[in-house]
């Protein structure tokens, strides 16, 4: 995996192409990278709200993925955004698989 002295380092234009590639071509719909970056930062926003971002805890951090599912939800409606249900899923788990990828996050077993 990595030592400690690397630091593990979250590309966002590799993550939508990543999540882009991950999301099987006939579920791609409509989906833009905008579409992707917007998730993206409402995770990122979920996060910080959580107290997942400091460093102390991000190492150990247990994510609920329905409480996030449903944060991205709820500002995908607010927003306006024209992202279904579905789409969001298809990216919050391309989201976790590329965080695989990289390290950041460990696969459930």
């Amino acid at each position: 995996m990595n030592t400690e002295n690397e630091e593990l380092v979250f590309d966002e234009n590799e993550a939508i192409r990543f999540i882009m590639d991950f999301i099987p071509e006939e579920d791609r719909g409509s989906l833009t990278d905008d579409d992707i970056q917007y998730v993206l930062d409402v995770i990122y926003d979920y996060y910080e709200s959580e107290g997942l971002i400091d460093e102390d805890t991000a190492e150990e951090a247990q994510i609920d993925e329905e409480k996030m599912l449903e944060y991205v939800r709820k500002a995908v409606k607010k927003d306006k955004m024209k992202i279904t249900d579905e789409q969001i899923q298809l990216i919050l788990e391309g989201e976790f698989e590329y965080g695989v990828s990289i390290g950041i996050y460990e696969a459930d077993e």
